[in-house]
This record gives C-alpha cells, sequence and structure tokens, in this order.
C-alpha cells in the first residue's frame, strides 16, 4: 500500500470473502494482496489469512481477521455517490441481496455487518439546495426512504 493512510476493517475471519465481494462488485476496487499468518494468534492459526490489502472505489483498505471481539456498528460506513437509479439499484441490490440488511435514507449494511451509504448525487445536491424549502422537502421524502429513489427525491424539490 503506498497511501499514507489505510481503512482498516476487522473481521471474523472472514476478510478475504469481503474484499472479494466487494472488488466484485465496486468499480475501481481489486484485492491486492493475502498475508497468512506466520505463527498462531488469538484468533486464528499458522497459516491463516491474516490481512488482505484491498481497494474500495480506489480507497486502500486493510482487512484484518482478528476475531468476533469487535463487531462493525453504523459508527463506521462508507458513503458511495452514485449517478442513477440504475447504479442505485445495482449497488443496493448487491450489498442487500448478498445476505445483507436494508436500512433507512439510503443506508444498508453488508453481510459482514459493514454500513454502506448507496447515496444518489441528486439527493446530497438535493438536501444542499438553496431553496430551504426545496430542500426541507427532499429531506423529509429521503426521511421515508429505505433505498433512495432519486424520482421521488426530484418530485419533492419541484414541490
Amino acid at each position: 500500500m503506498t497511501s499514507p493512510i489505510t481503512v482498516c476493517l476487522w473481521f471474523d475471519g472472514a476478510a478475504l470473502e469481503a474484499a472479494e465481494f466487494y472488488a466484485q462488485t465496486f468499480a475501481d476496487s481489486a484485492v491486492q494482496a493475502v498475508h497468512r499468518a506466520p505463527a498462531d494468534y488469538p484468533a486464528g492459526r499458522q497459516g491463516d489469512v491474516l490481512t488482505v490489502e484491498f481497494t474500495v472505489l480506489g480507497l486502500p483498505c486493510l482487512g484484518l481477521n482478528g476475531g468476533p471481539t469487535f463487531p462493525h456498528s453504523e459508527a463506521f460506513s462508507f458513503q458511495v455517490v452514485t449517478e442513477d437509479q440504475a447504479e442505485t439499484d445495482r449497488l443496493w441490490q448487491a450489498v442487500v441481496g448478498h445476505g445483507g440488511l436494508a436500512s433507512a435514507c439510503g443506508w444498508c449494511k453488508d453481510r459482514w455487518g459493514v454500513s454502506w451509504q448507496i447515496t444518489p448525487r441528486v439527493l446530497l445536491q438535493a438536501i444542499a439546495h438553496p431553496d430551504a424549502a426545496a430542500a426541507r422537502r427532499a429531506f423529509i421524502a429521503m426521511m421515508g426512504m429505505g433505498k433512495i429513489d432519486i424520482a421521488a427525491i426530484e418530485a419533492a424539490l419541484r414541490g
């Protein structure tokens, strides 16, 4: 890894599986390296996958198989900005449809508990709209959604 900062995600033995899923699902994503434990450790044995270097949308990440001690939470999430409904639908379905969980306002979790925000660019623009009433309508519309519906956000903006 050449970046001065890397996101480290703690997994309970599934770092490689998760990294491979992310690489298949998101553009500009890949598994770069798999490192095996040189000796036994609290969560595994010598030779087990210890860490996985990968990128998600160009962001350098490290998956660490550290055991069950620290589960993922919504306190950390990846926000993925999408350009249209087709991309929003595809990524939402990839995360939720492969053992994940849908949540509210564009949030979902993958099957390993990592939180994702599948966020259409139009939503970000709508809630920051210079017309405060339009921004409020778009925000209220978003609050009633799981997966974001771009047409509904645009309709809310128009009033």
